[in-house]
């Protein structure tokens, strides 16, 4: 026989639950398809566009990116949509698996946005005004939702001639059948015992009663400190024919559940929750029962199939911090730590670039040269940078799946749905360049990559454009606009990459000035008028014109494809650096991840020829 002691619990009394301080102990966000106030209508039915209205408002200054999703409906991308998203105060990210999805918003977009065609949000559309400015503009609207406090939005295209003729918007409104959003919850309240010594806290989420809701499983995500101690405790109080699925993520922590649960590392084990109060004072005397004197959140949200709990570091739950003083580089591991800080590549549609400062690997000294392990894939380089360029199929570079090109250990980028110009000296579009020769067939390349590209993407227009002198168009719908221009066949390809090619020469007339520069555009886009539009600067070369040194000095290096690689300058006069020789067809086996330094045989002092190189 054993005696077991238990302390006595805390009684309720004095525990008086008030809005918690400006950090709240937890972040908790469920999903849900209802808006405080929005409309449906089918006056877009018998317009250019369906077009769906956002507008975003917050509590508090947003601290994640907000991302927004579209999805088309069952029927495909078949009509022109926009989206319209008033989020001034925030960082979007907004992804579309319709091309031609046109997005007007005063949100900042987050670089994963660059696949969307955007535009800037007219000043017209200001709070209080957004539903009238985008009646006014395309002269119906499909759907308008305002929503506070949203984490993610994922928008359903599509239009239903079944809804009302004019969007009248409605306070809590169910935007289910085409809208499901993440929100914030910022309501949460908190109390401790006047008595409470100690450190056990509970967590408590109570779902409003909604019997007419046809939610019966609630998926609850968790997620805490890897440093917090195991002395919590979890609350979830619904009705009692709801089963919850939780998934602790390595949490520690007690929990009581109102009717079933299931804990997703258990498999198919379904256990009985027990009967829970109703009330916030039955449930704070609950937690008190249990020996947790401290309510670090109490929360109140509707019933959702989804909830996310990201319980947040607090002084008395917080072990103290380990914090093991890191070593200091050594010469074998210091070209790896710069690497891994720099990050120094970037993707094209058809190259993967690596340039590196000279005054970033200062640390390691006396650098000649930067390879990859194939030492035939070599960096060309100046007196600032240097600067190695491959294409996607070598040197241990592949292109994967939705947009990513992956090097064989460690460098991964992603390549942007964007119109990119290249000039080329001759026809075998190698070596691209930023110099255009008076009176010399230039050759120009534009190409994009996406995925499956639809039909009617086409070059819609080329211009060359120099001071002085009126705009020359080249090309316009893929067609040849002067007899000095003449449109070239497309290269073998797939369907995953568009390109076009054509030539002209540029002619100054007798007597007319030669500009020292000029600008080549071009636009590609789509019939719904879908653009994608590059400006390529290029320096003018007359070959009566002497040598200048500060001609082509402008560019900056790394700025471009071409720009970085050939531009001329040296204080001793114009030194040029050649562009990057092509590596030959299955080089690079072994490209690689880290830098190391090692002794360049032949020099008559110590210097160091720097590798990118793979582990084995």
């Amino acid at each position: 026989m054993s005696l077991v002691f238990h302390p006595d619990p805390v009684p309720a009394e004095g525990c008086d639950l008030r809005p918690v301080a400006a950090e709240p102990p937890v972040t908790l966000s469920y999903s849900t398809g209802t808006v405080p106030r929005g409309c449906v209508s089918s006056s877009s039915l018998h317009s250019a566009n369906e077009v769906h209205v956002l507008g975003v408002q917050w509590s508090k200054v947003p601290a994640v990116v907000l991302k927004v999703s579209v999805t088309p409906p069952a029927s495909g991308c078949a009509r022109p949509a926009v989206l319209v998203l008033q989020c001034s105060r925030c960082l979007a990210s907004i992804t579309s698996l319709c091309p031609d999805l046109l997005v007007l918003t005063d949100a900042t977009l987050s670089p994963g946005s660059t696949t969307v065609p955007h535009r800037e949000l007219p000043a017209a559309a200001s709070k209080g005004q957004l539903l009238d400015w985008a009646r006014g503009t395309y002269g119906g609207i499909t759907s308008y939702s305002e929503l506070r406090d949203p984490r993610a939005i994922h928008l359903r295209l599509g239009e239903d001639a079944r809804s009302p003729p004019d969007c009248i918007p409605q306070e809590r409104f169910n935007a289910a059948p085409h809208l499901d959003a993440e929100v914030f919850f910022h309501g949460m309240r908190g109390c401790a015992s006047g008595g409470a010594h100690g450190s056990r806290a509970a967590h408590i989420i109570r779902l409003q009663p909604e019997h007419s809701s046809p939610v019966t499983e609630v998926n609850l995500s968790l997620s805490c400190p890897e440093r917090v101690v195991s002395n919590q405790i979890l609350i979830l109080q619904s009705r009692a024919n709801l089963t919850w699925f939780l998934s602790l993520n390595g949490c520690h922590i007690q929990f009581l559940v109102s009717g079933t649960y299931k804990i997703t590392s258990f498999l198919t084990h379904l256990f009985s929750g027990e009967l829970l109060p109703d009330t916030e004072q039955g449930l704070v005397a609950k937690a008190f029962e249990k020996n947790y004197s401290v309510i670090a959140s109490y929360s109140t949200i509707p019933i959702s199939p989804r909830i996310t709990l990201e319980i947040q570091e607090h002084e008395v739950l917080r072990k103290p911090p380990a914090t093991p003083t890191p070593p200091a580089p050594t010469s074998d591991t210091l070209p790896h730590v710069l690497l891994l800080m720099l990050q120094p590549w970037k993707c094209t549609d058809d190259t993967m670039e690596i340039i590196i400062a000279r005054s970033h690997l200062e640390p390691i000294k006396d650098v000649v040269n930067i390879t990859l392990r194939d030492i035939s894939c070599q960096a060309e380089k100046n007196a600032t940078h240097f600067m190695l360029r491959t294409p996607l199929s070598h040197c241990g570079t592949s292109l994967e799946s939705q947009g990513n090109a992956k090097n064989e250990v460690a460098f991964q980028c992603q390549i942007p749905r964007e119109l990119f110009l290249r000039l080329f000296p001759t026809a075998a579009f190698e070596a691209p360049q930023t110099e255009l020769e008076v009176n010399k067939e230039a050759f120009v390349q534009a190409s994009m990559r996406w995925d499956d590209y639809p039909a009617d993407l086409q070059l819609k227009e080329c211009w060359l454009v120099a001071p002085g002198t009126e705009p020359l168009l080249l090309v316009q719908a893929n067609k040849a606009q002067s007899s000095s221009v003449a449109v070239l066949e497309e290269p073998p390809g797939s369907r995953a990459r568009k390109v076009w090619r054509f030539r002209f020469t540029y002619a100054v007339p007798e007597g007319g000035h030669v500009p020292f520069s000029a600008t080549l555009k071009c636009k590609a886009g789509l019939q719904n008028n879908t653009i994608f539009e590059k400006v390529l600067e290029v320096t003018v070369k007359d070959v009566w014109r002497p040598p200048n040194s500060e001609f082509g000095a402008r560019g900056r290096v790394g700025g471009g494809h071409a720009e970085a690689l050939g531009r001329c300058h040296s204080a001793d006069g114009p030194v040029c650096v050649s562009p990057p020789r092509r590596p030959r067809a299955g080089a690079g086996r072994r490209a690689g991840h880290h830098l190391r330094s090692l002794p360049h045989r032949g020099a008559p002092h110590r210097r160091a020829l720097v590798h990118l190189l793979a582990h084995p």
